[in-house]
Parts: structure tokens; C-alpha cells; sequence
């Protein structure tokens, strides 16, 4: 497996970067990922910020933020989803389907208490 991951927006104008490993990866169940991603479930991955950068685009980045506890990045112009920052708990997350070449092991469910999909994998699920 690659130290680095590259990964893009929709139409590839962001293009960003995450080495080393991620120190989390899973699926997170809460209403406002799944209201922003448009899925009943998102595949997420947790990064050190200082290994997540972005290489090109960054004029084109947007970013949103309905709670203190994540601020949303987009592409300003095809709107896909980028990352998220976590800045409370210094971690920025990028949706595991952005890393095309990350070999996505999840180990846990988040925020299951508000699961709209069951789902029978024998992970931990974490009620909040």
C-alpha cells in the first residue's frame, strides 16, 4: 500500500492529499452526513490534519459548517464533497470513496442510534 492517497472532487478541480495511514476509518450514521452526502450511510476516514493537504483547487473550495463540530469543504464548482474538518477533536475526515486507491478496512459504526439502514457486519456500533 502507497504512504499517499490522492483523491478529487466531482469534476476534479480540488484535488487533494492524505498520507501515512488514517488513525480511524468506519461508517457514520448521523442525519447531518447523510443529509449532506445524500446516502443512508457514509464511509468515512480520519486524518492528522498536518497529513491532509490540498494540492490544487484551493481557490475553489468551499466550506460549511452547521455546528462547531465539523466544517464541511466542497468544490465551489461542481459542489462534491471534498473533506471535513473536525476542529474540536483535531481531525480533518475525508469520505473513504474519495481515496480510490485506500484499501478501506472500517472498524466501527458511528452515531448508530440514528441509522436509517441496519446493517449486520459484527463491527462495534457506537450509539453516539
Amino acid at each position: 500500500m502507497s504512504d499517499a492517497h490522492s483523491g478529487a472532487c466531482f469534476c476534479g478541480s480540488v484535488r487533494l492529499e492524505a498520507s501515512g495511514a488514517p488513525l480511524a476509518m468506519g461508517y457514520c450514521h448521523c442525519q447531518s452526513c447523510r443529509s449532506w452526502s445524500g446516502a443512508p450511510v457514509v464511509a468515512f476516514t480520519l486524518w492528522p490534519p498536518e497529513n491532509v493537504r490540498i494540492t490544487a483547487g484551493e481557490e475553489h473550495l468551499g466550506s460549511y459548517s452547521k455546528t462547531g463540530m465539523t466544517v464541511r469543504r466542497f468544490c465551489s464548482k461542481c459542489g462534491g464533497s471534498v473533506m471535513a474538518d473536525h476542529p474540536e477533536l483535531g481531525l480533518a475526515d475525508i469520505f473513504a470513496s474519495t481515496l480510490p486507491t485506500l484499501h478501506f478496512v472500517p472498524t466501527v459504526h458511528v452515531n448508530y442510534g440514528e441509522h436509517v439502514l441496519p446493517i449486520h457486519d459484527g463491527l462495534l456500533k457506537l450509539k453516539d
